[in-house]
């Protein structure tokens, strides 16, 4: 599923904000902090057009659908050449120009930190469920068949 999304002014922080696939945002939205987020100044973007490289014959080779994306305060610069349309290298690079800002002046309390967070939370849960799982099983084999080395003896 695909949304447009149209950059007119300044950026709204959550347009730009990058979730990974496999988290549904719906669930993890209210534990997630975006008021931290940096919001993108037009007046403070540098954006430039080349010409992109790679597979795509005759399409990449001819049109200047690569972004360079340069942020003049910090001096940081993105390249996005996803796609082949110029709208979505421009939607996505300042996706990522968002997040590299976020990430510079919220270090640990950044969007991507946040996510970061729930998923090793999410994982240690499913550790600890899948341990405790692997105990019962083994509590029931010790009740139903008897200890192993009882029937050896």
């Amino acid at each position: 599923m695909h949304s447009l999304l149209r950059l007119f002014g300044p950026v709204s922080v959550v347009q730009l904000q990058l979730l990974p696939a496999s988290l549904p945002w719906r669930t993890f939205s209210k534990a997630i902090d975006h008021s931290r987020v940096p919001v993108l100044r037009e007046e403070e973007l540098e954006e430039s057009f080349v010409r992109g490289s790679g597979p795509g014959g005759q399409a990449v080779a001819k049109t200047n659908n690569k972004v360079v994306l340069t942020h003049k305060p910090t001096g940081i610069v993105v390249q996005c050449h996803a796609t082949r349309s110029l709208f979505e290298n421009r939607r996505e690079a300042r996706k990522m120009l968002v997040g590299k800002l976020d990430q510079l002046y919220n270090g640990d309390q950044s969007v991507e930190a946040q996510l970061q967070r729930i998923e090793s939370k999410k994982q240690t849960e499913t550790a600890r469920r899948k341990q405790k799982l692997q105990a019962k099983k083994k509590a029931w084999k010790e009740r139903e068949f008897g200890d192993d080395s009882e029937k050896t003896s």
